[in-house]
């Protein structure tokens, strides 16, 4: 062999040995047919490929590279027919498939590019479904991918659920607490915004009040008026008078206004916060809450003790009572 030959074939060895590797099958039949193509065992590829094809258990790749190596043994030996019907069923596997012109003489891809000609309605027919049935296998392994993602949220959110308590809390509000003043009813209603605006505004008018009471009195003077007895021609008798002088009589009138008109409108605004109290009053509230359920304790317990109760707080109590200038009340809460 002369050393260009010889080079030669190392060429076309380098270039054939990634295709062979990368066409290397899980069948070990396809392997050993492969390795006696390149042998040149045509005669024996034809009839073993022909054989394995009949008995069936094929992926598609495999399909095609044994239709493939027995379109080309079968050329090889000059059987056209035979050619002709395994490089069909091949182009019908893989409608665009093509013969590598490095490893494949011209003549055997010449061959294949004129079927290709033949068939080309047919192919473009198989084309297209093929590329139905990729579109309809994508679209199926993106549903399937969904599924797996909403059963990893539903298994993610049995867990949450799991890992969790429902608590109920019950609240039973007393009926007398909305007659009471400086928002109290509106406090007990959770609504502590308008109870802070009835609070502060009760307030300021009760010490308004009180002040101008006090500097109202403040105005007064007394005095001690003697007279004469007319029973006791001899005796004397003396009267206290307390009254205010004509001189105060502008402070008296502006302290007595601002002490009414302050009184009215502390009445006034505790009967509005009444009547809203009422109007929200409920006599019992359910609140539902979700807090994560409390790990068991670490030490041991006895199978026959009593579940752990815990004893719900007492509800708010209004009590009355008598004052020396009348009547009081008082509101517990507890917490």
């Amino acid at each position: 062999m002369s050393r260009g030959r010889f080079l030669l074939l190392l060429w076309m060895l380098a270039l054939a040995a990634p295709a062979a590797f990368a066409q290397d099958s899980g069948d070990p039949e396809v392997d050993a047919l492969r390795a006696s193509f390149e042998y040149g065992k045509y005669a024996e590829v034809l009839d073993r490929a022909g054989a394995r094809i009949d008995r069936g258990g094929l992926n598609e790749d495999e399909l095609v590279e044994l239709h493939k190596l027995a379109g080309l043994a079968a050329f090889n030996l000059g059987r056209t027919e035979d050619a002709t019907r395994h490089l069909r069923a091949l182009l019908r596997l893989d409608p665009d498939y093509g013969l590598d012109p490095f490893v494949v003489p011209p003549p055997a891809v010449a061959f294949l590019d004129a079927l290709k000609e033949e068939m080309s309605s047919e192919l473009e027919f198989l084309r297209q479904e093929r590329r139905l049935r990729q579109e309809r296998e994508k679209t199926e392994a993106e549903r399937r991918e969904r599924e797996r993602v909403e059963a990893e949220v539903q298994r993610r959110r049995a867990e949450e659920l799991t890992s969790q308590v429902t608590v109920r809390t019950v609240e039973k509000r007393n009926f007398l607490v909305n007659f009471v003043p400086f928002g109290a009813g509106q406090f007990q209603q959770g609504r502590n915004s308008l109870g802070i605006v009835f609070a502060a505004t009760e307030g300021a008018l009760a010490v308004t009040s009180i002040i101008s009471f006090f500097a109202y009195e403040s105005l007064f003077e007394e005095q001690v008026i003697d007279l004469d007895n007319v029973l006791d021609p001899d005796g004397k008798a003396s009267i206290r008078v307390r009254y205010i002088p004509t001189s105060r009589s502008r402070q008296r009138d502006t302290w007595q206004l601002l002490k009414l008109s302050s009184a009215a409108g502390f009445y006034t605004i505790y009967a509005l916060g009444v009547v809203d109290a009422l109007y929200h009053h409920e006599d019992q509230v359910i609140r539902t809450t979700v807090e994560p359920r409390e790990a068991p304790p670490s030490g041991p317990r006895s199978p026959t003790s009593p579940p752990r109760v815990e004893a719900p707080a007492p509800p708010p109590r209004l009590s009355l009572y008598s004052t020396s200038g009348g009547l009081g009340a008082g509101l517990t809460l507890f917490f």
